[in-house]
């Protein structure tokens, strides 16, 4: 699985490129990832080969997970609870790109996607599963489907890329289409919707 780690890489770089590339200075994107080695590494890697800032959301690990040396130094963030790690990746997150990985890829793709089917966040999210291959074994959507337990729709929320040029190019488009914007906005999460807006006064 080794070329996952120059496909991250590389995509990386391209991202940060592109976005350094823009001349309104309140609208980029920065490369952030889980802050520790494998892929994490290779991400924070591609956006530094670009000369770019790039984000470390580490946690503190009894074995395994320590700071890549590819962080931006000022940009390098330690995590004691997992819950809080996932909730500034949710919250600042723009566009997701989930590797083949255990059980934290897993878990991080399914709250992500279960924000997102909840209506829990009030921005567009992209997200792309990298090497559909893996993810169509590890994990069944269409089963999901079968039992009824997701919507035929819930499908929707995410795109399968098997290599750098697509998984750039349906960055580019989301992005673009969802993020670019003259001002930069504020991001919101977990906004309850009331049924009876009079009920405030109340």
């Amino acid at each position: 699985m080794a070329r996952y780690y120059r496909e991250a890489r590389e995509l990386a770089r391209r991202l940060t490129e592109w976005s350094d590339g823009f001349t309104n200075s309140t609208c980029r994107f920065v490369v952030c990832s889980g802050g520790g080695p494998g892929i994490m590494e290779a991400a924070n890697r591609g956006a530094s080969d670009a000369n770019g800032k790039t984000i470390g959301l580490n946690i503190g690990l009894p074995f395994e997970q320590f700071p890549n040396p590819y962080i931006t130094p000022e940009l390098s963030f330690e995590f004691h609870y997992f819950f809080m790690r996932k909730f500034w990746f949710a919250y600042l997150a723009k566009a997701m790109v989930v590797f083949p990985g255990g059980y934290g890829s897993i878990d991080e793709l399914m709250e992500i996607l279960t924000l997102v089917q909840t209506k829990k966040l009030k921005k567009k999210v992209i997200i792309v599963l990298y090497g559909s291959q893996f993810w169509k074994e590890v994990i069944n959507f269409d089963a999901l489907v079968k039992h009824g337990t997701i919507s035929p729709e819930d499908l929707d929320l995410f795109e399968f890329a098997d290599d750098v040029d697509t998984a750039f190019r349906l960055l580019q488009d989301g992005l673009l289409k969802h993020h670019f914007q003259a001002e930069a906005e504020t991001p919101a999460i977990a906004k309850s919707t009331d049924p009876d807006p009079a009920s405030a006064s109340k």
